[in-house]
C-alpha cells in the first residue's frame, strides 16, 4: 500500500480519504445505520472502517423506496382502489391510502431494515 503521511506536532497521520459518495440516504438508510449500531457493532464498524457504510445505506434506501413503490401499488389494485374512488370519495380514498402506506413502510422495515 503506498500511504502518505502528515506530520502534525510529533505525531505521524495517515493522509486517508473517503470515497466520494453523492447519494442520500434517506430515512430508512439513516434508521438501518441506527440499528445495526446498536445490534451489530461489529458489521456496523466493518462497514464504517473500509468505507463502505454510505453507500451500503444509500443502496438500501434505494431498494426500500423501490419496494414501497412495488408494494403499493400492488396493494391499491388488490383493494380496487383507483382515481374513480378518489373522485367520489376523496375522504375515504385518502383514509385507504394512508392505511395501504403505513403496511407498506411496516414491511419494509421488517424485511429491510430490522434484519
Amino acid at each position: 500500500m503506498n500511504v502518505h503521511y502528515t506530520r502534525s506536532g510529533g505525531y505521524f497521520i495517515p493522509d486517508l480519504k473517503l470515497p466520494e459518495e453523492t447519494r442520500s440516504i434517506g430515512k430508512r438508510g439513516r434508521m438501518h445505520r441506527n440499528y445495526l449500531r446498536e445490534h451489530h457493532p461489529i458489521q456496523f464498524n466493518n462497514l464504517v472502517l473500509s468505507g463502505n457504510l454510505w453507500s451500503y445505506l444509500a443502496d438500501l434506501n434505494e431498494q426500500a423506496q423501490q419496494r414501497m413503490e412495488t408494494l403499493v401499488a400492488q396493494l391499491r389494485s388488490a383493494e380496487g382502489i383507483t382515481e374513480a374512488l378518489k373522485a367520489a370519495d376523496p375522504i375515504g380514498w385518502t383514509q385507504r391510502m394512508n392505511n395501504i402506506a403505513a403496511r407498506a413502510e411496516e414491511v419494509i422495515r421488517e424485511e429491510l431494515i430490522y434484519t
